[in-house]
């Protein structure tokens, strides 16, 4: 799928980090936030890779280009569980060889996962029978 020039792919079913990892993958973008010199700028909603530190005037992005997004939900399936569900590689990104596994391997390496081994959300079957129409007929 393509989405502004890059490439996205939609994660089916969900990849769900479990507690441990997610805390620690948390904790690892945090170290490396842009605020900090390094290359990632994540929020509860989306985590963002840039190609270089942020060197602009006032903590702004300067040069720094945006690779790719990774989206993101806290808190779900459970309370400290981190469900991701769709990864975009901007066409900057993929001209200096970047691709969404890779991007994704990147976060989740610091929980000790790549997207392939990632557990995966359960996804339940849609009910046999229309759940709208009257029962008795």
């Amino acid at each position: 799928m393509t989405s502004s020039g890059g490439n996205t792919l939609v994660i089916r079913p969900a990849a769900v980090l479990p507690e441990n990892a997610a805390r620690a993958v948390i904790t690892a973008l945090e170290q490396a936030d842009v605020a900090r010199g390094g290359v990632w700028n994540a929020s509860p909603g989306v985590w963002q890779r840039y190609d270089v530190a942020w060197n602009g005037v006032g903590g702004s992005a300067g040069t720094a280009k945006l690779v790719g997004t990774i989206a993101v939900a806290y808190g779900t399936p459970t309370r400290y569980e981190i469900t991701i569900y769709r990864a975009t590689v901007t066409s900057h990104g993929q001209s200096v060889g970047w691709t969404v596994e890779k991007l994704c391997d990147e976060a989740l390496r610091y929980g000790g996962y790549t997207l392939g081994e990632c557990p995966r959300a359960e996804m339940t079957r849609p009910p046999s029978t229309d759940p709208f129409k009257d029962p008795a007929g």
